[in-house]
């Protein structure tokens, strides 16, 4: 036994990508005190400007906007009671296919082994038992999330640490009830066309292929508050118009998909410690 605390490493890409999909066991394990790491790749400049000014838009300062999304952060670390913040701070890339994909020091347009070094220093400095991350995809194709899945798996590789690695998922059946609830609050969405359709089809997992199911109930109304914290985006973030009860009867669940392990616990499993302690 050692006096190193069990470490929880989540790696985003932008600020408020925090709170969307792990939330939840950011503040649980904060509360059950394991140290929570979070490293944010970009700065968030391609966000909403004050007003709800859109990238591109006159008005939108991207400096600027990065600034007021760090303070964002902060403030939602401070809600989740995260140990650690770590900003690798690249030119968010935008949405796929905006120019910003293309621009100089964005991102998506760093090689990934120059991010995934400087990842990787993070990696030996904090020695996390757990990292967490997003698919191959991205989850659903962001360039931004896609960067941070490369330059997290090619780190792991670069490094003699051994943790157990997740990605960020969701159940398809969770994913149908996302449709009937937004229909619900009267977001009337644009028939996608058939390849849009058929990409739409493929995020998240078949129930029973998701390894992880962690009940984040008790700390739903901190996720609530940190997602809120990011208000400059909150245009964006659908979840809040659901009001705090009923975000906490929909979004308690956090899961995902176990891609390494050297503990042997057995899944499905409810804890992303399962095994290490």
């Amino acid at each position: 036994m050692t006096d190193r605390p069990l470490t929880l490493m989540a790696v985003h890409a932008h600020p408020d990508d925090e709170a969307t999909g792990t939330g939840g066991v950011l503040a649980r394990y904060a509360a059950e005190g394991i140290r929570t790491v979070l490293v944010t790749c970009t700065d968030g400049g391609c966000g909403d400007g004050p007003g709800g000014v859109k990238p591109g838009d006159p008005g939108h300062d991207p400096a600027a906007v990065a600034l007021m999304r760090r303070q964002e952060l902060q403030a939602s670390c401070d809600v989740l009671k995260i140990s650690d913040l770590e900003m690798l701070d690249y030119a968010d890339s935008g949405m796929a296919g905006w120019p910003s994909n293309d621009a100089p020091g964005s991102f998506w347009q760093t090689p990934v082994q120059e991010g995934a070094a400087r990842l990787a220093e993070l990696m030996r400095h904090y020695r996390p038992d757990v990292v967490v991350t997003y698919d191959e995809n991205g989850f659903y194709g962001h360039p931004d999330h896609i960067q941070a899945h490369r330059i997290t798996m090619a780190a792991l590789e670069m490094t003699t640490l051994s943790p157990k690695v997740y990605w960020t998922t969701m159940p398809r059946s969770m994913m149908r009830r996302f449709g009937e609830i937004m229909s619900e609050f009267g977001e009337d969405m644009p028939e996608p066309d058939p390849a849009e359709a058929a990409a739409l089809a493929e995020i998240g997992l078949p129930d029973d292929e998701i390894t992880t199911w962690v009940d984040t109930t008790a700390f739903s109304g901190q996720k609530f508050d940190a997602l809120a914290a990011h208000a400059s985006q909150g245009e964006n973030i659908f979840f809040l118009r659901m009001g705090k009860e009923r975000f906490g009867e929909l979004m308690g669940m956090e899961t995902f998909l176990r891609v390494q392990d050297t503990t042997g616990a057995a899944t499905p499993e409810n804890d992303l410690f399962a095994g290490l302690r």
